[in-house]
């Protein structure tokens, strides 16, 4: 008993010394955060591209001073937080879309935070995150006004062509543009595939988690191995669980995806801060072409795909 209390008192003396520690860097990332959302509600701006450019534009803050701490904390237990809560958006519909999607593959933004937090850690993995965050970006938002004319120009019909843009776009704010630009139809058609490749995230983010755990470079000091699988991780899947079910009710969801959704925008937020622009651009001509090459090839394969299945 005099245990238990004991780790109680030390554990409530050092929330003070934890809040003095990271509050300064925190709440730099909530002001970037907060900035990030007004743009994005005001001017139709994707919320997490104006965190990334609003913290790589603060990137001093992440080089030394009382900032730093806040931030680094921010940028990896915030955003893993953020990454958890994610689980409830999975719903049993989208699981049962799921059984009639697994050939579709998991792209983007969304994928690509939870997916880095599990990869082996090195002195470039957010560096990688913001190159990957900016670019699938960037290409999805030359999609919207590319890929209708592609459609357009091939003949597709209405429900083609809300498959096609469902399967290739990569964020779901810029797929249900995309497609109701197009047709009510296409929008519908556009915005159940995108969700079909959302299911994916879950079974995607735990197989990465357990091969990369197993292999060497995952961890160079052997009495620091990683777990078996990450608590997030566990968390996002007994969430996504747990509402499959219909055990959460909506206003637990709402709140629970609101609260996700800062956290993620503040951890990204930080991950800008703590990263350099020059990193970026030292990954050179062959990390854009490699990405580059990436979109064509889905758009490609889900065509052809289209073609010979349709």
């Amino acid at each position: 008993m005099t245990a238990a209390t004991s780790a109680v008192r030390k554990y409530m003396t050092s929330l003070p010394e934890g809040a003095t520690r990271h509050g300064p860097g925190f709440l730099v990332c909530a002001t970037v955060g907060i900035a990030a959302q007004f743009l994005s509600d005001h001017y139709g701006t994707p919320a997490m591209l104006m965190a990334l450019l609003l913290g790589i534009a603060f990137h001093f803050l992440a080089e030394d001073g009382r900032c730093v701490s806040g931030i680094d904390f921010t940028a990896k237990k915030v955003l893993r937080f953020g990454v958890a809560l994610l689980g409830v958006r999975i719903s049993v519909d989208l699981l049962l879309a799921l059984l009639t999607g697994g050939s579709v593959t998991i792209c983007g933004a969304s994928a690509a935070m939870p997916i880095a937090a599990v990869l082996p850690k090195n002195q470039f993995s957010e560096r990688n995150l913001i190159f990957t965050v900016l670019s699938v970006t960037v290409l999805s938002t030359m999609a919207i006004i590319a890929y209708p004319l592609i459609t357009s120009t091939l003949g597709l019909d209405h429900r083609a062509t809300g498959g096609f843009l469902g399967g290739t776009i990569h964020d779901v704010a810029q797929v249900v543009g995309a497609g109701f630009s197009v047709s009510e139809e296409t929008g519908e058609t556009a915005t159940l595939t995108k969700l079909i490749r959302v299911t994916m995230l879950a079974p995607v983010v735990l197989v990465f988690s357990l091969a990369f755990r197993n292999m060497p470079s995952a961890c160079s000091d052997r009495s620091k191995r990683l777990p078996l699988i990450p608590g997030f991780v566990v968390d996002f899947l007994a969430l996504a669980t747990l509402n499959s079910f219909g055990l959460m009710s909506e206003r637990v969801v709402s709140t629970a995806s609101d609260v996700s959704r800062w956290a993620l925008l503040l951890g990204i937020a930080a991950v800008g801060m703590k990263t350099a622009l020059k990193s970026i651009f030292d990954l050179g001509r062959e990390a854009v072409i490699l990405i580059v090459a990436e979109t064509l090839f889905l758009a490609i394969f889900i065509l052809i795909g289209m073609h010979y299945l349709g």
